[in-house]
């Protein structure tokens, strides 16, 4: 015998597809509570029609409703129904979505490296302009000030002044002037955004993750969360896993053409790793992933919150790290 439901009823079928018994939908058939059926049939769950049927016939094998023939098409009064009740099931998953605080972390994570990526493009851009203007100046000591001087000039004696050099002897035309203020202006207007953008997902992750976001600080615990699709995921990923993530095209080049392993992916960013010499970060990423796996999961699970002193001892870690490795 075959168990088939839809939202509508249940029936069970012999061997020949006759039906044997049947269970029929008798609650008041609003959009409502259609939507509430259409959200237990999408988790693969049963309705009480079927459940009842199931009780009745426990040798009755369940069975997708497109595999019986004589399974009755819906009615208009039941498709305009069914159609209401998707587009509520619809409005819910939108106002889930933008309760639920992975989705948010994500487009704010993508939106503000896309920021930064674009604030860098045209600082270079501002840096090798201006830099024409101003000869003596070092390039490289200043690069963080330049677009801040044009923006707040009016003539290129006041860019030198600002960035106290001597600007080359060169006529600029007022169009071209204006064109580099504007571009210099809308720099920092977008270095101010990118930090909005940085304190939004400071705000969310410091509550979402407060344990990962101690440990490895909020934007990297953020961008962790992102790339793993949720801190749910996050905290079931083992530690290896936590230690690559945003490595994925190094790690298929190494699948594909055999070139070294990487040793670490976002988590390279802490400045326990980056900052330390080249030969102990591998130990140190894998140390501190295993340490955010345990931070992560505490803070989906439920678990005790971290405070500054497991952070410590986290740190004591990566100086006996560092020392062990440099007697080497």
């Amino acid at each position: 015998m075959k168990l088939v439901w839809d939202w509508r009823f249940a029936r069970v079928y012999d061997e020949s597809d006759n039906v044997v018994d049947e269970c029929v939908w008798g609650g008041n058939r609003t959009p409502g509570a259609l939507a509430n059926r259409l959200a237990l049939l999408m988790q693969g769950r049963m309705t009480i029609e079927a459940q009842t049927l199931a009780e009745r016939f426990p040798d009755a094998t369940p069975t997708p409703s497109m595999n019986i023939k004589s399974w009755p098409e819906a009615e208009t009064a039941e498709s305009i129904l069914l159609q209401e009740a998707s587009i509520k099931l619809a409005e819910r998953g939108v106002s889930e979505s933008a309760s639920n605080p992975d989705s948010r972390l994500e487009h704010l994570v993508q939106a503000t490296e896309e920021m930064r990526n674009a604030h860098n493009t045209l600082e270079s851009r501002i840096v090798e302009w201006a830099g024409m203007f101003l000869p003596n100046l070092d390039i490289d000591q200043h690069r963080n000030q330049i677009a801040a001087a044009i923006s707040t000039s009016s003539n290129l004696h006041e860019i030198g002044d600002s960035l106290s050099t001597i600007p080359a002897e060169v006529q600029i035309g007022s169009k071209e002037w204006s064109a580099l203020h504007s571009l210099a202006t809308s720099t920092m207007k977008l270095a101010t955004d990118v930090e909005r953008m940085e304190d939004s997902v400071r705000e969310i992750t410091e509550t979402h993750l407060p344990s990962l976001s101690l440990l490895l600080g909020p934007l990297l615990a953020a961008k962790l969360c992102a790339t793993a699709r949720g801190r749910e995921r996050l905290a079931r990923l083992p530690a290896s896993t936590i230690q690559v993530l945003g490595a994925e095209k190094s790690f298929f080049m190494h699948i594909r053409q055999g070139t070294p392993s990487p040793k670490h992916g976002h988590i390279f960013q802490h400045s326990w790793i980056c900052r330390s010499p080249k030969w102990t970060r591998g130990a140190i990423a894998r140390m501190l992933a295993a340490k955010a796996a345990i931070a992560v999961r505490a803070d989906h699970f439920g678990g005790e919150p971290w405070t500054s002193k497991q952070v410590a001892e986290v740190e004591k870690k990566v100086g006996e790290i560092r020392a062990r490795k440099n007697k080497r």
